[in-house]
């Protein structure tokens, strides 16, 4: 369900989203060929700490008996994986490599969450019309993010989008909202 939050609750949900958009910064200026992806995890939960937040996803634990909390501050997908990748010292970023991000930072109560890709090196040029449809697309939904729109209209427009540059979207796993955590 989705609840209108007051003014003062989106200023707090912009702190928290303020804090993951500083550390996609610094993962920008870092990420190359050669890293591993528990590298980057290390780098994203050092500044979203120094930055006075909690990497939310480490340690989340959803509650599914025989599942372990997830592990890692961030999720990382490379090229054809599709989302919640999980970092790994044996995995390791080559050149060409599209890298998609995903993080959750909880600062005073509430999360900012978003996901990001990073072209790394020499990107082919199909990957590089990946990531600029998949980044239209975004900006084809946002026209639907107000009011009079239902998320229905978000994801549609969306879909439509992609559709019509002849790729498809992953229904199984589509968008979210976030809240305030319960403690």
């Amino acid at each position: 369900m989705v609840t209108i939050k007051s003014k003062r609750e989106i200023e707090h949900m912009k702190e928290a989203c303020k804090v993951v958009a500083l550390m996609y910064e610094k993962i920008e200026k870092v990420i190359k060929p050669g890293m591993t992806t528990w590298e980057l995890d290390k780098i994203a939960e050092d500044t979203i700490r120094s930055l006075g937040a909690v990497p939310a996803e480490k340690g989340y634990d959803i509650g599914i008996r025989g599942i372990p909390p997830y592990p890692a501050s961030i999720c990382v997908s490379i090229n054809d994986e599709v989302i919640h990748g999980i970092p790994s010292k044996n995995k390791i970023i080559k050149d060409g490599d599209i890298v998609s991000i995903d993080t959750v930072a909880l600062k005073n109560g509430f999360n900012g969450d978003a996901a990001r890709t990073f072209m790394v090196g020499n990107v082919s040029k199909e990957a590089k019309r990946l990531v600029e449809v998949t980044k239209q697309a975004f900006f084809e939904g946002i026209k639907y993010a107000k009011p009079g729109y239902r998320i229905g209209d978000v994801s549609h427009a969306i879909g439509e989008y992609v559709h019509s540059q002849g790729y498809s979207v992953v229904r199984e796993f589509q968008g979210h909202g976030i809240r305030k955590r319960n403690a």
